[in-house]
This record gives structure tokens, sequence and C-alpha cells, in this order.
């Protein structure tokens, strides 16, 4: 059995063996380490968790996720029901600064906009709404302010890599123009790439984080 075979069928076990995910109608492909995720699934949260399930996994380096969401009948909202249960879930979230976000929903699609300070309240918008029942996607369009220099980003992200999981942390670059990030360099798994954006992400002042680091 060929190395993108027995990958295959490790990403399709793993996503079988989680309760969360009914991956009855989930198809997997690997090429190269490349992971495809094709079918469909029942809500956009069991979409999130298979994604997540899948880029943890050893051996995968990077992911194309192309899952359709099919809402079963008793799980359909109307738009304007997913608006007003975004809006309520969004000011319960004690990391959403209130009123701070707006919504908008197109048959179940639902998009985020607004301005925030931080990265993690982006994040917390997002994950506030992502298992609300009828909605099929989310659009995270929410913007951050810029608060400092591109050398105290830098520094700031180059600092908490090195104190964090990365064994070898000058194996990541960092450069930033004004309040973009860019991190290239090698990691040695699809989740150690994650987590060195989320760690970009944190820093005071990062608008936005591309990132082009290589998994080896």
């Amino acid at each position: 059995m060929s190395e993108d075979a027995k990958l295959t069928q490790r990403v399709l076990e793993e996503l079988k063996w989680q309760p969360s995910i009914d991956a009855a109608h989930i198809e997997v492909t690997a090429h190269d380490g490349v992971i495809t995720l094709t079918g469909h699934v029942g809500s956009f949260a069991q979409k999130c968790a298979a994604e997540k399930v899948t880029i943890r996994m050893a051996g995968v380096k990077a992911l194309a996720e192309e899952i359709e969401v099919r809402l079963p009948s008793e799980n359909k909202r109307s738009d304007e029901d997913i608006a007003a249960a975004a809006v309520h879930c969004l000011s319960w979230d004690s990391f959403v600064p209130h009123d701070r976000v707006k919504v908008t929903v197109e048959k179940g699609w639902l998009t985020l906009s607004g301005k925030l300070n931080w990265s993690f309240e982006r994040k917390a918008a997002a994950n506030a709404v992502a298992h609300l029942k009828g909605v099929k996607g989310i659009t995270n369009d929410i913007t951050l302010k810029l608060r400092a220099n591109a050398k105290s980003i830098s520094e700031d992200i180059k600092t908490a890599l090195t104190r964090s999981w990365f064994s070898e942390p000058s194996d990541i670059t960092v450069t930033v123009n004004d309040g973009d990030v860019l991190l290239t360099g090698t990691v040695h798994s699809l989740e150690e790439k994650r987590k060195a954006a989320w760690t970009a992400w944190c820093a005071p002042g990062a608008i936005d984080v591309k990132n082009n680091i290589t998994v080896l």
C-alpha cells in the first residue's frame, strides 16, 4: 500500500471515529501529503470539525476542504431566524465587544463585519455562531485596527514562537509591513503551521497574516 493510500485510510478512520462527525458521505483523497475532503455533511459545525480533525493528523502537509453542507429539513431556518440567533449569541459572548460586530445572512450563509482590536475577538465572533442551526457557511469580514509598529510586531511574534511549542523557531522567518505579517520557513506538520499562524495573529497590531510556511 502506498503512503498516500495509508494516509487516506488513517484520515478516513479518524473522521469515522469522531462522534461529532457523520462521515458516511465524506470522501478522502491524498497526494504527496495533501488531503482533499469532498462529499457532504449535515451541518457547518460538522464541516469545521472534519477540517480540524484532518489538520492535526501526522503526515498531513496541506488540506483542500471541499465538503458541502446539506441541511436536513429539521435544521433549516429562515435567514431572519439565523440572524436573530447570531446577534443573540454574539451578545452573550464575553470575548466579543458589545455592538461592534454586524451580521448579515443570505440563503443560510452568514457574514460577520465590523472592526475590532484583537484577532482573538475576531475568532471568538466566528466561533460564537458556527454551531447555529441553519448556517451553511461563514464569511468573517471583521477587520482589525492597526495598533503597533512593524518592528514591535515582529519581535513580539518571534518571542512568542520561541517560548511556545517550536523546538526550532529559527526555522520560521517573520516579516511585517504596516501590520501585515508574512511567515516563511519550515515546520514538521500542518498543525504546527496553523499554530504558528495563530501565534502571529495574537500579536498586538497584527492586521493580516499570510502563512507561507512549508511543511516538511
